[in-house]
């Protein structure tokens, strides 16, 4: 048995069940961690904002260690007081033998240099590419580089996600890591029906956070090419601009695109079976969850951004540079059905001998139980 400590402040909704905060890839990936790591028989807590009760809670087994509330404290001082003061004391109750954060930001600094300072393992995986260029350029002030940087470079494990971002690190960080695939929840070979062929209105599916990384605008204007087709979108915000609410309006003036706001994680896999693709637009991405659901669907993905380039070279769906090949990309796969239903099959049985729950979680353990008890 191993004491593992999951930090991932964002992650309450995504443990209980809620709807609330921003329940992304990470925060999904991390609950389902927990959750698997208990019926192992490991002591798991996860560290989170205050949400729901202000004490500590026990869900699913896993010990729930609140942070400090989001919005407390003063501007400019709260980076401080309560958020990191109320980290370390979180840190201190859980008391673990390994501690593991995912997602680059300058929490991945704070964690590391409390794990230096009190002789514990500190495990680090990338959620992104951006996690691995030495410009960092997504992060916006020095403070966060640097913590960011320090944690990096000072986690007794790095997890690179694809062969892109391990030689990032290496070429631009001189640091070795390891590659793990992500898991994912799908249906099991016994749950599984093979997709059939669409004999009615094409359904493109796009599903993600409405930031301009994602750029959803380009969906639009592929959409606005290809009026014959039925385009469905999934997803919010998160905190109101004028950039979503332009696509919000843009969206609801156009006939051929169904908006469906926040979509509960309950209802995706019936959205993936009722749709003919999943097409990405964003600029760039770690390795996304909405990617690792679609294959576990069977459904192909025509995308701008091709991790590892494996949708190409494993015939998961298309890639394309640019809008313009998108359309044809869509138009190609909506029009040929054997070709369709190659990628279909291909893409269920990547994800069932890569990404399927048990494969990965069994991995993600065998480091946990090596960094902590060496050889």
């Amino acid at each position: 048995m191993v004491k593992i400590c999951l930090v991932a402040h964002l992650a309450y909704g995504a443990i209980t069940g809620g709807s609330k905060g921003a329940i992304g890839g990470v925060e999904r990936q991390t609950s389902l961690m927990a959750k698997w790591l208990v019926k192992q028989g490991h002591k798991v807590s996860l560290l989170t904002w205050t949400e729901g009760p202000a004490e500590d809670e026990i869900v699913d087994g896993v010990q729930v260690i609140k942070i400090c509330r989001k919005d407390s404290g003063l501007p400019g001082v709260r980076f401080f007081y309560p958020r990191w003061t109320g980290l370390i004391a979180a840190m201190k109750r859980a008391d673990a033998d390994v501690y593991y954060q995912n997602c680059g930001e300058y929490v991945t600094g704070q964690v590391a240099m409390w794990c230096k300072a009190n002789n514990k393992k500190f495990v680090y995986s990338l959620a992104n590419d951006a996690d691995a260029e030495p410009s960092l350029a997504v992060m916006h002030t020095l403070r966060e580089r640097w913590l960011y940087k320090y944690g990096l470079l000072n986690a007794d494990q790095v997890i690179a996600q694809t062969n892109t971002q391990k030689n990032s690190l290496k070429k631009g960080f001189n640091l070795d890591s390891i590659i793990m695939p992500m898991p994912c929840p799908g249906p099991t070979p016994s749950e599984y029906k093979p997709r059939s062929w669409g004999e009615n209105k094409p359904s493109i599916l796009w599903a993600a956070r409405m930031h301009r990384s994602k750029r959803l605008e380009i969906l639009l204007e592929v959409a606005a090419e290809l009026p014959e087709y039925n385009f469905v979108v999934g997803g919010s915000p998160g905190k109101e601009s004028g950039y979503s609410q332009d696509l919000i309006d843009s969206m609801n003036k156009a006939d051929n695109i169904d908006y469906l706001g926040m979509v509960a994680r309950a209802d995706m896999p019936a959205l993936y079976r009722s749709s003919t693709l999943f097409c990405c637009t964003s600029e760039y991405e770690g390795f996304p969850n909405t990617f690792l659901e679609a294959w576990s669907q069977g459904l192909p993905i025509v995308s701008t951004f091709d991790p590892d380039s494996l949708i190409e070279e494993k015939q998961l769906g298309l890639r394309a540079k640019n809008k313009n090949e998108l359309v044809s990309g869509i138009q190609t796969l909506c029009s040929d059905k054997k070709l369709w239903e190659t990628h279909s099959s291909n893409a269920r049985e990547y994800y069932q001998t890569n990404h399927s729950v048990d494969n990965v979680m069994e991995r993600f353990e065998n480091i946990f139980i090596n960094i902590t008890n060496p050889v």
